[in-house]
């Protein structure tokens, strides 16, 4: 079992693109999510994407006028964001999200963490610790936005192998095994090779996060709570800072 670094750059990074459906569809996605959400710059401007990868949601943030701090651990996709978003208010950091305080340079308006980012984390209480520093960090009045999957109901037989993406030359097949607060991730990609096809498999763990658990997380951290439904089948959640009395 790998961890969730060393995953995505053996493994996903170089083909995280092509999984999402290509770069300009991807973010004609994040665009749109970032319209139903009607996140516009009004206060600080300062925004933040935990997890931006190639920037799916970091460059329509920063095409929306948004001084986005966009925060990665994986050098791969960063490489690609820094072309994505050349010429953009984007500045680019490779750390862990849970680092991004030490990033920051003003308080921001707006803090995502979308694309099933969350369950990356190690457990429940790195959780409660990243809506912490969000709360800490975000302006009164801000928006602190999650998207992730539902991995609480465990998929059963044949219902575990889940074909993510293929085409002519590639096929992504991932594989759920359930633990007690985890599952494990088996991504195998089978790759066309001359006339003969090459296999690649690889897993890591992620957290099984309940909604509700997190919504109450993020009431505890001192957020109001909505929920949403989000795109390709994730739940999205918009924390809402209280403003001061």
């Amino acid at each position: 079992m790998q961890s969730v670094r060393d995953h995505y750059a053996s493994h996903l990074a170089p083909i995280y693109a092509w999984m999402c459906g290509g770069v300009e569809a991807a973010l004609t996605r994040g665009e749109a999510e970032l319209d139903a959400l009607g996140l516009v710059p009004h206060a600080t401007h300062g925004a933040v994407d935990l997890g931006a990868g190639f920037g799916m949601h970091a460059i329509p943030l920063a095409r929306r006028g948004f001084e986005v701090l966009a925060i990665d651990n994986s050098r791969e996709l960063l490489r690609e964001l820094r072309t994505l978003a050349a010429g953009l208010q984007v500045r680019i950091i490779d750390d862990d999200i849970l680092k991004f305080p030490a990033h920051l340079t003003g308080a921001p308006e707006v803090i995502l963490c979308m694309g099933d980012t969350l369950p990356h984390l190690s457990d429940e209480q790195t959780v409660e610790s990243l809506f912490a520093q969000a709360a800490a960090a975000i302006i009164p009045g801000g928006h602190f936005v999650l998207s992730f999957r539902d991995y609480t109901i465990p998929l059963e037989a044949e219902r575990r192998f889940i074909a993510v993406k293929s085409d002519s030359d590639r096929i992504l097949t991932c594989f759920l095994e359930y633990e007690e607060g985890h599952v494990n991730v088996h991504d195998l990609v089978h790759e066309r090779a001359g006339s003969a096809w090459r296999q690649r498999v690889s897993a890591y763990r992620k957290l099984r996060l309940s909604p509700d658990w997190v919504a109450a997380a993020l009431e505890r951290a001192g957020f109001q709570v909505s929920r949403q439904a989000g795109s390709s089948g994730m739940v999205r959640l918009v924390a809402k800072a209280k403003l001061h009395d």
